[in-house]
């Protein structure tokens, strides 16, 4: 395999910084990361293991950055992380038997419920509710990272918004929600990314450097949601979630 060239190799660097200080704050930086490795050439199995490479580096590098900033509920974390790793497993391994096209009309769906909801909920996220693990609230946030896990395995795009809605509707703020959906956002990274390894789906070569400016761009982006508040974040979650149905309404209707 030869050494990608100089130039490349900058085009990933900085379309990866952006796509990690996006995807730290609201998710979503697939986005940009996917279609910049896609035009290197490479096959799309290669394409989304490598994604994964750098996606892993970044979610791992918010949530480190987010826990330090105490923005983690660390017991919440430490029970929800394996389920989302579990599903993850899950969906990576039934992606290789079933192909997951059908996802994406009710994905298109789904999104647009979580754009108006949050539209029309003026004051959601402004303020932390959460009421702890009690009754039904530990059941349903395990099913749902279970769910999600599983979901980004398989299929993935708006999976951070999904998670961040999933913590907004039990009554996190803006910033707590995008805190502690990265430690789910890992868990189901890091999950797919050892079966991407198992499958030989990895560019090294592309997807080290890219990781390595991933690993800034979320550091970057996830210190500015901290500073900055629920008033920065939430329009950025609007804007890339509408982003997000535009690009997979155009797939379904291309496709």
């Amino acid at each position: 395999m030869e050494l990608p060239a100089l130039d490349m190799l900058l085009f990933l660097v900085v379309t990866g910084f952006v796509a990690a200080f996006i995807d730290s704050i609201v998710g979503g930086g697939g986005l940009i990361s996917v279609p910049a490795l896609l035009f290197t050439g490479l096959p799309p199995n290669l394409v989304l293991g490598t994604n994964k490479l750098g996606g892993t580096m970044s979610s791992l590098t918010s949530t480190i950055s987010f826990l330090f900033s105490g923005k983690i509920d660390r017991k919440l974390g430490m029970r929800l992380f394996p389920l989302s790793f579990l599903g993850a497993i899950g969906g990576t391994y039934l992606v290789h038997l079933v192909p997951p096209e059908f996802m994406k009309p009710l994905v298109v769906i789904l999104l647009a419920a979580v754009l108006i909801y949050t539209l029309l909920k003026k004051n959601w996220g402004g303020s932390a509710s959460f009421a702890g693990l009690t009754g039904w609230r530990a059941t349903a946030l395990a099913a749902g990272a279970l769910a999600l896990g599983f979901y980004d395995g398989f299929f993935g795009p708006g999976t951070g918004s999904f998670i961040i809605f999933m913590f907004l509707f039990f009554g996190f703020d803006f910033v707590g929600a995008s805190a502690n959906a990265k430690v789910l956002n890992f868990g189901s990274n890091l999950a797919s990314l050892g079966t991407f390894i198992a499958l030989g789906s990895v560019n090294w070569y592309y997807g080290l450097p890219m990781g390595i400016a991933m690993i800034g761009g979320a550091l970057v982006g996830s210190q500015l949601a901290v500073r900055k508040g629920t008033a920065y974040v939430k329009p950025l979650f609007i804007i890339v979630t509408t982003i997000l149905i535009g690009k997979q309404l155009w797939g379904v209707l291309a496709g």
